[in-house]
């Protein structure tokens, strides 16, 4: 029996342990992305920011795209509903609600389907409040990795691509970061989570042969960015009137990515070389936070009401990333520099605003 079509709204009923949205056959015939473009692609976390684009990319080419979410309460419901709405309309696209932590929600899909592809993007997101729950943490970001890997692995699946971060370089201070770098010191529970994340993926390429790409993800925005996120938070509060928080004196620096940029290198990656790999995926640019703020009040056209507090634990003085290997092995190349990406994102803001 083919899943049950579910439609999307802000007002959904309570969570269920799972659901489908749309209806797909398993991979079979000819490639629809072309030669050498996967068919079938599993996602999870796909309910989320880069998710939900990673998905909407992966359909755009022709690809089949089975998504997994267990909408975490971290965030309003409703956001990722509205993520999931536009992807549901595709006859290429299905998806359950349900835990990576809990196999038979990975296995809900039957065993007849095996993805070419693996993206797993599914983790509790966050350096801060990691410092609150690194159990919790621990439990998602390494047991349910395990578990992704676990369920590949079981059905040979040709190719992972697992969602690692810059927050595995810690505290370091040679700059750009390299992925050949030491990253042996994380300074927060969720960079610990993701350096395990990388340890197990090459352990599990060296003890089975499985192909695994660790994409160090350098702070990602764009539209659908989370509501904690700093440029959502900081342009919804300027929009707002109301004052600004920066941890700091605001000098200190970060490599941001368009959301556009970070979909391009997770589909690069796709056709990585075989064995294990890891690839930065940043702009290659730092800006302070005083500067980012600027950015943002010209965008929104209103001025910052600013309020310093001190540095908060597990914050990092810079991320800056060498994105040379990305570009020579997986083609990736960055298109949107910062001022660009945060007009881009306030225009999104604003339109979002006006339909909500």
């Amino acid at each position: 029996m083919p899943p049950q079509k579910v439609f999307f709204s802000a007002a959904h009923p309570p969570v269920k342990p799972i659901r489908f949205c749309g209806s797909i056959e398993a991979s079979t015939g000819a490639r629809p992305g072309g030669p050498g473009v996967p068919t079938t692609v599993f996602v999870t976390g796909a309910a989320g920011f880069i998710g939900s684009h990673v998905c909407e990319s992966l359909l755009a080419r022709g690809d089949r795209v089975f998504g997994l979410d267990n909408f975490d309460p971290f965030y309003d419901r409703s956001l990722k509903e509205r993520n999931l709405a536009p992807l549901s309309e595709s006859g290429r696209f299905a998806f359950s609600e349900g835990d990576i932590r809990d196999p038979e929600a990975l296995n809900r899909w039957g065993t007849g389907i095996r993805p070419d592809v693996v993206v797993h993007l599914a983790a509790k997101a966050g350096v801060r409040p990691s410092v609150e729950d690194p159990a919790g943490y621990a439990d998602v970001n390494v047991q349910g990795t395990i578990r992704v890997l676990d369920w590949a692995r079981e059905r040979n699946v040709p190719k992972v691509l697992f969602a690692s971060s810059s927050s595995v370089y810690g505290g370091n201070t040679k700059v750009p970061f390299s992925e050949d770098d030491f990253v042996d010191r994380p300074v927060s529970p969720y960079a610990a989570t993701k350096k395990a994340g990388e340890l197990l993926c090459h352990s599990y390429c060296h003890l089975f042969g499985m192909n695994i790409v660790a994409l160090r993800f350098f702070t990602v925005y764009g539209p659908r960015q989370r509501p904690e996120m700093a440029i959502r938070k900081f342009t919804r509060r300027i929009m707002e009137g109301k004052e600004i928080e920066l941890f700091g004196d605001g000098s200190s620096r970060r490599d941001y990515t368009y959301i556009d940029d970070i979909v391009s290198g997770v589909l690069g990656a796709i056709g990585a070389s075989p064995g294990y790999r890891v690839y930065n995926l940043g702009e290659s640019a730092t800006i302070s936070l005083a500067d980012l703020v600027s950015l943002i009040e010209k965008a929104c056209g209103r001025p910052a009401a600013r309020r310093f507090r001190p540095p908060q634990p597990g914050d990092v003085p810079v991320t800056f990333a060498d994105i040379s290997r990305a570009r020579a092995e997986i083609g990736y190349d960055p298109r949107i520099p910062i001022d660009r990406g945060v007009s881009l994102f306030v225009d999104w803001y604003r339109r979002q605003e006006t339909v909500a």
